[in-house]
């Protein structure tokens, strides 16, 4: 089981408010998002705001996971503990029922990661065949990096020939006929997390049979193990990291690997004097095209009466041009349509995931034009346009012309323009960090913040990560806890929405370190700008990248790990997705413990419908992979609690190195 210091802390949650405040429309901390409510509710609009307070109070059944609609017999609700009504129709108890509703939200979030990384890694391997023209290989060196990686000879060959070697390994990770385990996953772990994982056979061969069987696993009829359901939960979600990880390799490879750059976030980048285009979701195929057909079109546009083109992000898709193309971010996910709310947005083209149908709807009040464009993420009265790796600029150039010939339709007394935005220095990939760490120790670069956290500069490393969740209010749990992680000299990294969070409210520039940081943070990132000597300096947050990009984090962990000579459950590197939302955010929780770290969500899953569930994903996840869940919805609680959970890995891990030390052994690699 987890242990903690302070005795107080138990693996039950406090009794802190599941939904907060639940009748008060105005459930966001962010200035911007403020000022567009009040907008909207002048104009009587209706926003996620409203429909959350409109959903209170919500079903209990559902909410604990006890509620069952897998076959048409149902809905069934398990209303007592023994009898007739403490099971389904078809038999099913609490226990059976909450692990498949639990592991089915696995599914659905691997789906969505993984079919992301299979259009990047077809996109590559037409680019490679000369299919797909307008695309290029932006970083050569990292497709000879992640080519070497997973086995692939590059001597001798051109990069195209190299890009689709790779693009078909990867491609063969979704479908392989043999049962060997996916590339890579296995070329990215530690070599004691390929062995846990052959052991508890929970190392996916393919990704798309991860996803089918585990569906047919949990179908009426088949699997009431609760155990082994969430074990088939667990290969999903780790086919879900094997996704993300080709997705963000070979993202880097066709569009660069980020580097540190500086931008702005908030509402206020959009621009009345300027045609503004959002660009929203996660995949930046369409995106870094609009933006090559924006500066194309730059002079077209100026031609209306504007100053130019402002391309703005929402969601993921901004935060994959946030860190290579410096664009700046708008919205994180809860106030996607306010975007809409300044008046003076043009045009939303939208890609996939966390896109709210609802935009369209705005835009019967304002002129903005809603943009799909993946065939499976339509909407009503959205305009479609498919758009075509095949003729990928010509596409975006029409897009973008979309936005240019709406501009004369805006109403300039429906602009409110928003003046709330914060400087951003973001673009932090695994390779941008070592080379920051380098400056210091250029042979072991990440034994600069390994160093630190043995010498107690600093007490270890935490990712944040996921959505918002209007249970709360918008950011507030994001920002609660990173001000308790900073003080308490924690590395800070964040990936999604979070990082979303945390660029809008200034928490990603070199001034928050000054007010902020504990010292032995602020001594950590001030001898790392020294060495450096950074024109942008060094922010208190580190940004990582998009939800997808989640496994820049678990690189660091793992690198880490072989760093220390140890696996990643003794490392002292914990998680947390403080207003967790979508079905991915269960997915990389899930994979998260599983790769043996504690990971903190602050609200509540619907687990608590059997306390054998809970037990699982809270303690005995601990035993089996060394990572587990902490479910607390207070965010100085939750953050204490994390605190424990580095403070306990620093201790164990000085006894292990004392002893080894001491008595000439190997370093023990019990956790």
């Amino acid at each position: 089981m987890p242990r903690f210091s302070d005795s107080t802390h138990t693996a039950r949650p406090s009794d802190a408010p599941r939904v907060v405040d639940g009748k008060n429309r105005e459930r966001t901390v962010d200035p911007a998002a403020l000022e567009m409510l009040q907008v909207s509710k002048e104009l009587g609009q209706i926003t996620a705001f409203d429909r959350a307070v409109a959903q209170q109070p919500q079903c209990q059944f559902g909410y604990k996971g006890i509620c069952c609609r897998i076959c048409i017999q149902g809905p069934c609700r398990i209303k007592a503990d023994d009898g007739p009504a403490s099971r389904g129709i078809c038999g099913a108890s609490a226990y059976t029922i909450v692990a498949r509703n639990l592991v089915r939200y696995i599914a659905g979030g691997t789906s969505s990661h993984s079919d992301h990384g299979r259009h990047i890694a077809r996109t590559l391997l037409h680019m490679s065949e000369g299919h797909a023209p307008d695309y290029k290989i932006a970083d050569p060196g990292k497709l000879y990096k992640v080519a070497q990686r997973i086995g692939i000879a590059t001597e001798g060959k051109e990069e195209l020939e190299v890009a689709k070697e790779v693009a078909v390994a990867a491609l063969e990770d979704y479908g392989r006929y043999n049962d060997d385990a996916c590339t890579f996953l296995n070329t990215t772990i530690t070599k004691g997390r390929e062995a846990k994982f052959r052991a508890t056979n929970v190392a996916p061969t393919s990704i798309d049979r991860s996803v089918v069987q585990l569906l047919a696993q949990t179908t009426m009829g088949m699997d009431a193990d609760p155990v082994n359901i969430i074990f088939g939960g667990l290969k999903a979600a780790l086919a879900d990291y094997t996704g993300m990880h080709i997705a963000t390799d070979l993202t880097d490879v066709i569009f660069g690997t980020p580097k540190p750059t500086v931008s702005e976030a908030n509402l206020g980048v959009i621009d009345p004097d300027k045609i503004n285009i959002a660009v929203h979701g996660h995949n930046p195929l369409v995106s870094e095209m609009v933006v090559a057909a924006a500066h194309e079109l730059e002079a077209e546009a100026q031609k209306t009466g504007a100053k130019g083109i402002n391309i703005v992000g929402i969601c993921c898709t901004g935060n994959e041009l946030l860190m290579r193309k410096g664009v700046y971010l708008a919205a994180n996910s809860a106030s996607q349509e306010l975007a809409i709310m300044t008046g003076a947005l043009d045009a939303m083209i939208m890609d996939v995931q966390c896109m709210m149908p609802t935009v369209t709807t705005l835009c019967e009040c304002f002129h903005t034009k809603v943009v799909t464009t993946n065939e499976i993420a339509k909407m009503p009265n959205a305009l479609h346009y498919p758009f075509n790796e095949v003729t990928a600029m010509e596409d975006a150039r029409a897009i973008v012309k979309i936005a240019i010939d709406n501009y004369a339709n805006r109403d300039p007394e429906k602009v409110t323009a928003s003046k709330n935005k914060s400087k951003v220095v973001a673009g932090f990939s695994l390779e941008a960090l070592e080379e920051i760490f380098a400056a210091v120790n250029p042979d072991r670069p990440i034994s600069v913040l390994t160093d630190a956290i043995k010498s107690g500069e600093i007490k270890g490393v935490c990712l944040f990560a996921g959505c918002n969740n209007l249970k709360g209010f918008q950011d507030q749990g994001h920002l609660e806890m990173i001000k308790e992680m900073a003080a308490n000299d924690v590395f800070l990294v964040a990936t999604g929405c979070s990082a979303g969070a945390f660029a809008k409210a200034g928490f990603m520039s070199p001034l928050a370190v000054d007010t902020y940081a504990g010292p032995g943070l602020k001594a950590f990132l001030s001898r790392l700008q020294d060495a450096n000597k950074l024109s942008h300096g060094l922010p208190l947050v580190f940004h990582m990248g998009a939800c997808v990009d989640n496994t820049r984090s678990a690189d660091l962990a793992t690198a880490m790990a072989n760093e220390m000579g140890v696996d990643v459950p003794k490392v002292p590197f914990v998680a947390s997705a403080p207003e967790a939302m979508h079905e991915k955010a269960v997915a990389i929780g899930a994979w998260c413990v599983t790769m043996g770290l504690p990971v903190h969500v602050g609200t509540m899953p619907p687990v608590e419908g059997s306390d054998l569930i809970y037990g699982v994903v809270t303690q005995i996840a601990h035993d089996v992979f060394g990572g587990h869940f902490i479910l607390e919805m207070d965010p100085k609680l939750a953050a204490k609690k994390l605190l424990n959970a580095l403070e306990y890995r620093t201790w164990k891990l000085g006894v292990h190195l004392n002893a080894a030390e001491k008595y000439g052994t190997s370093l023990a690699q019990g956790y």
